[in-house]
């Protein structure tokens, strides 16, 4: 009989306690407390949506590549109607050659950004709203018209790749249709029709004799769903919210369908996911949308990596936005929080940088009043420093603990002006130097202490002022002036703001040392949170209103994607961290109002330990 180390590869270690080097699912015996464990990563329960980056124009109902992944895909049309397109590349999108014929209303098919096919939708005025059945074949470079569609037609559902395509249902001049043709390469060719004829349905799959058309713009209808086979149609289960305009990706064993609208109602953020006999409802988008792009191979599980795309498309008031949504199944890694040893001051508003293993906590309001209180965090445990030379809350700071920057916030008491005063740390003791050039709270800062950044704040919320290490200089104003959001960032000319301003915001805004840029929204938008790490490895934590003070979402350069929920919900904390694997918070208080002085940490990717019981 094999032994447990022929079988797995190691030998059962003997370790007082939990094992750090164990691997997932190896087994120890922990000689403290006499039992054997094992552990497990943690994985997301269901899938979740992200921000990626902005399309240059706004859009809906429009051509997209529904068989490509998201790292390459192209959307083209729609919109006033429009001929511009644009290619993804995972984190960007870029204007390319418009189609030759603009319209709305068409639909796309493609496995990448450099192979697509464009076909039917309204055709331009001055004739009129004409259902048209162009079709326009993309190179890589740029559009060649091929030939047509046998029966010219608007909102029908497709699927496929530029050589082998399928394009259903939709809508003529004069009636919903349920035609269905399949695309080879170089002609259409008409086939059996949907069991039900339909407008409005989305569709997707890999290639023309797999496929799946599902909705209508017709309630009841919109439950409807409907397998291809490569010669004919199986209605098979309904979708469990109906709905029209919606949207999909995947294939046809492993797809989902999202946003659309409902009977009488603006556009929604449903999503369900296709196993291939059944639907399920999971998370919803963060954006309401419907008539939107969308791209994607599978619905993915098990995996960080985002699977499909939903792009563009109209918001609730009916506007064409220009926001790009990524999703990745359920299964993938997850950062989890544990609780660490409190503060010696329980106390929110304050400001906190520098590591996990060396935290400094500055200011903020206490219990007993105090507004002067500092302390450091060493990994393990707080200890008391010098008390500050001004008193403050709502106020930033940047550095390390032996080398640190406090800057700006409210005087005690409160009223009277934000304060100016900026103080730096040496180790041991407080040192006043030169103000900023604006006094205000509720401002955010990182960096260094002879390289800094301060942002945002009451009264002048879009200023941004730079650090020497002598002087505050007064440099280009953030795109959103806002307060109370956070901030990430090494240096004075690589940082990240996020969020704030009453009400909560999603917006996030990098700066290269010259300029603000606007980047991928949080997924969560909210105030008075708290950041760590870098402009490219950031995390972001709490902040209100109460159903938001427990989110905690990862940034890498490119989109946040949402971790695992603080343990206690809290605004107006404290954080540190140096990257986007790791952050310690605290501090804040909750929405009744008491300080707190918890202390919580982050690790990514994060363990279960469990213990093997009679």
């Amino acid at each position: 009989m094999a032994t447990y180390k022929e079988k797995v590869g190691t030998s059962v270690v003997n370790y007082a306690g939990d094992y750090p080097g164990a691997v997932d699912g190896e087994l120890w015996y922990d000689s403290t407390n006499k039992d054997f464990k094992y552990q497990y990563l943690n994985v997301s329960s269901a899938g979740s949506w992200a921000t990626g980056g902005s399309l240059n124009t706004g859009r809906s109902d429009l051509a997209s590549t529904v068989a490509a992944s998201p790292t390459s895909a192209l959307i083209a049309g729609g919109g006033t109607p429009g001929a511009e397109t644009e290619k993804y590349n995972g984190s960007t999108w870029t204007e390319v050659s418009d189609l030759n014929t603009g319209r709305f209303s068409l639909r796309g098919a493609g496995d990448s950004n450099t192979a697509a096919l464009a076909f039917g939708g309204y055709g331009l005025p001055p004739t009129g709203n004409v259902v048209t059945a162009a079709t326009e074949l993309w190179n890589g470079a740029s559009w060649t018209e091929v030939s047509d569609l046998t029966t010219a037609r608007q909102a029908l559902a497709p699927a496929g790749t530029s050589t082998s395509a399928l394009a259903s249902g939709g809508a003529t001049n004069t009636a919903t249709v349920a035609n269905t043709e399949q695309w080879n390469g170089a002609s259409w060719t008409e086939v059996s029709d949907l069991n039900t004829a339909r407008s409005g349905a989305t569709g997707f799959g890999l290639v023309n004799t797999a496929a799946i058309a599902q909705g209508s713009n017709a309630i009841p209808t919109g439950s409807l769903t409907e397998l291809w086979n490569g010669t004919s149609w199986t209605e098979v289960a309904d979708i469990n919210t109906p709905r029209r305009t919606q949207s999909g990706a995947g294939v046809y064993t492993s797809g989902l369908v999202f946003g659309g609208e409902t009977p009488g109602a603006a556009s929604v953020g449903n999503t369900e996911t296709w196993n291939g006999s059944a639907w399920t409802e999971t998370t919803d988008l963060n954006t309401a949308v419907r008539s939107a792009g969308s791209s994607g191979t599978t619905n993915s599980t098990g995996t960080a990596s985002p699977s499909a795309l939903c792009i563009g498309g109209l918001n609730s008031p009916g506007s064409n936005i220009t926001t790009t949504q990524e999703w990745t199944g359920a299964g993938a890694p997850v950062g989890a929080w544990s609780t660490a040893n409190a503060m010696n001051n329980a106390r929110f508003n304050l400001a906190g940088t520098g590591s996990t293993t060396a935290a400094l906590a500055t200011g903020g309001l206490t219990p007993g009043g105090s507004r002067v209180k500092a302390e450091t965090w060493n990994g393990t445990s707080w200890s008391n420093i010098t008390d500050m030379g001004q008193g403050r809350y709502g106020g930033a700071s940047a550095g390390t603990t032996t080398a640190g920057l406090a800057f700006g916030g409210e005087p005690p008491g409160g009223g009277g002006s934000p304060r100016a005063f900026t103080e730096t740390w040496n180790g041991s003791a407080w040192t006043e130097v030169g103000d900023l050039n604006v006094g205000r709270e509720a401002i955010h800062g990182a960096g260094t202490q002879p390289a800094a950044i301060a942002a945002g704040g009451a009264p002048t919320p879009a200023d941004t002022e730079l650090w020497n290490g002598v002087s505050w200089t007064e440099v280009a104003d953030m795109n959103s002036g806002r307060h109370s959001g956070t901030m990430a960032g090494a240096t004075n000319t690589a940082a990240l703001y996020m969020g704030g301003t009453p009400g909560g915001v999603q917006l996030t805004e990098s700066w290269n040392g010259t300029g603000w840029t606007e980047v991928g929204d949080l997924n969560t938008g909210r105030t008075s949170l708290s950041g760590s790490g870098t402009y490219t490895s950031a995390v972001a934590s709490g902040g209100s209103p109460s159903s938001t003070d427990t989110a905690t979402e990862t940034w890498n350069g490119t989109n946040w994607t949402t971790e695992g929920n603080l343990n206690t919900g809290r605004e107006l904390a404290g954080a540190a961290g140096s990257d986007n694997s790791a952050s310690v918070y605290f501090g804040g208080r909750d929405s009744s109002g008491p300080a707190h002085a918890l202390t919580e940490e982050f690790t990514k990717p994060s363990f279960t330990v469990k213990t093997i019981t009679d």
